[in-house]
């Protein structure tokens, strides 16, 4: 079992939270209080005996003494303390996080739900500005809003500022006024509708391809049916999934499982597991092991059991224009739904050159910033023969990096409007961020 520098520490504050004396702890694992004193200000080591019989004093476990209970809460105080300050500020002790965590846990855990707080709000932010920005709908509501107020404003003014008019030009004018008015009411109710279901559609899928996302998170990514050897019933498979409200998604689906199942076929799991094992993670030998195509690796490695221990991949899948068609993103990677972020530049180079692979290391903007390993390919195929249209599918596999930098890695964001990178030389627009 590992052990911290804050060891003695963590054993100092459960000994004084359950109103022991020293004297008391020392006499009850069988050491003098002075050599007691000294574990507890982290001035001796620890062995896993002594350790095991303290655990046992304090009535706690042997690993929340030697590591710490609060992985997560630590993790929430570094974000804290990432945050940029006033200017006058001095800046926070990270390297000690977990002495503050410890000695003040009750201030540690209102700090904690802070932050939560904070980066949720923050991310419902990035998501309404996302929509104000990208969202097309939203976009095409507006058009047709200002469109009619345009007409109406128009025909409005000709009526008032002209006094000898025809009366049947008048007529007309009249009835123009009153269609678009009427398509002025439309389209108001049409937005202010889409507006308020904006928050279900922020909580739930809004459209297929998000709906076709949510079931698999709901499944955990894996479908333990595509492993059988005999062949699953795949229609009801989708017919019984609820996240799957629309027809559109159901259709989604269904060809993103005949796809993973011929995946599963051409790479089985408990042979892909030992060519793993002795290959590594890297796409593009374990798509040579197989005879298969990195993308099918890709598709399968996203959508492989969780593993204990192993981190679960992302991948993102675009068709040639560059458009996400699938997406599942890795715990720490922002990815707009809309807007091309440099967060996919490794995909956007694939498809300038397809059949090459690329490989970067990205690290991306963040409180704390993040590095994730990429792999990136692009496929060609002539389904209607070579007279007919080439289809270009791209994809990137994402694990995550050691902490470390690593040479000639990319500097990322999810978008310039968020992104905090102010000396960004491919900036397209100031960053929200930098505002004071």
């Amino acid at each position: 079992m590992s052990r911290t520098p804050l060891t003695g520490t963590r054993i100092r504050e459960r000994r004084a939270r359950l109103g022991l004396k020293q004297a008391e702890l020392a006499r009850a694992v069988g050491v003098s209080p002075t050599y007691l004193n000294l574990i507890e200000h982290n001035r001796r080591p620890v062995t896993e005996r002594m350790l095991s019989v303290l655990a046992a004093a304090l009535d706690t476990r042997p690993s929340v003494l030697a590591e710490g209970g609060e992985p997560l809460l630590y993790e929430a105080l570094r974000e804290a303390a990432a945050e940029p300050g006033t200017g006058g500020d001095p800046p926070a002790e990270l390297d000690r996080v977990e002495e503050f965590a410890t000695r003040y846990p009750g201030w540690a855990m209102r700090l904690a739900r802070r932050q939560e707080r904070v980066v949720a709000l923050e991310r419902a932010i990035e998501g309404l500005t996302e929509r104000l920005a990208h969202d097309p709908q939203l976009s095409a509501s507006l058009h047709e809003v200002l469109s009619s107020v345009t007409s109406v404003r128009s025909t409005a003014a000709i009526l008032a500022e002209t006094e000898d008019i025809d009366p049947d030009w008048r007529a007309r004018f009249h009835a123009n006024l009153r269609d678009d008015s009427e398509r002025l009411a439309h389209a108001a109710e049409a937005l202010v509708a889409y507006l308020d279901a904006g928050s279900e559609r922020d909580a739930g899928p809004a459209a297929p391809l998000d709906e076709l996302e949510a079931w698999l998170a709901a499944q955990g990514w894996h479908l333990p049916a595509l492993e059988a050897a005999e062949t699953p019933d795949l229609d009801r498979i989708v017919a019984t999934a609820p996240e799957l409200a629309s027809a559109a998604s159901r259709d989604l689906a269904r060809a993103f499982l005949d796809r993973a199942r011929a995946d599963a076929q051409a790479l089985p799991l408990a042979a892909l597991a030992a060519a793993r094992a002795e290959l590594g993670d890297d796409p593009g030998r374990i798509a040579a092991r197989f005879g298969t195509g990195p993308i099918a690796v890709f598709r399968r490695l996203a959508l492989l059991p969780p593993e204990p221990g192993r981190p679960a991949p992302g991948l993102i899948l675009c068709d040639a224009a560059g458009a996400p068609v699938f997406r599942r993103l890795p715990e720490g990677f922002a990815l707009p739904r809309f807007g091309a972020p440099c967060a996919l530049w490794p995909l956007y180079r694939a498809l300038t050159r397809p059949g090459l692979p690329v490989a970067a290391v990205m690290e991306v903007a963040g409180r704390v910033p993040r590095r994730f390993r990429s792999w990136a390919y692009a496929e060609t195929a002539h389904p209607a023969g070579f007279d007919g249209p080439e289809v270009v599918t791209a994809g990137m596999l994402l694990q995550p990096a050691e902490a470390a930098r690593a040479p000639g890695e990319i500097e990322a964001g999810s978008t310039c409007r968020i992104c905090p990178r102010a000396a960004c030389p491919a900036r397209r627009e100031p960053s929200l961020l930098e505002a004071g």
